[in-house]
């Protein structure tokens, strides 16, 4: 997703996502089309992330992002967080 000026909307966001170690665990680096913490880096985002398969959130402004099925819970409380803030 890009801004209007045409920056992506995770430049220098603080992000998290599968990482690289997680994709190479179930064996699928040469399956996908990227690997994920590549893109989120290439695109100008500080991605940074825990532990493979632990619970491990990022929140950046209004952005949430969650690094694994893991983080789902944690990432929803964190956007529920951010929402009740903004009521």
């Amino acid at each position: 997703m890009k801004l209007p000026n045409g920056d992506a909307l995770i430049k220098g966001k603080t992000v998290t996502g599968f990482s690289d170690t997680e994709e190479a665990a179930v064996k699928l680096t040469k399956v996908v089309p990227f690997l994920l913490e590549d893109e989120l880096k290439k695109t100008g985002a500080h991605y940074s992330k825990g532990p493979d398969w632990g619970v491990y959130v990022q929140t950046d402004g209004l952005l949430v992002t969650g690094q694994n099925p893991a983080s789902s819970a944690a990432a929803a409380k964190a956007l529920l967080k951010q929402l009740n803030k903004h009521d």
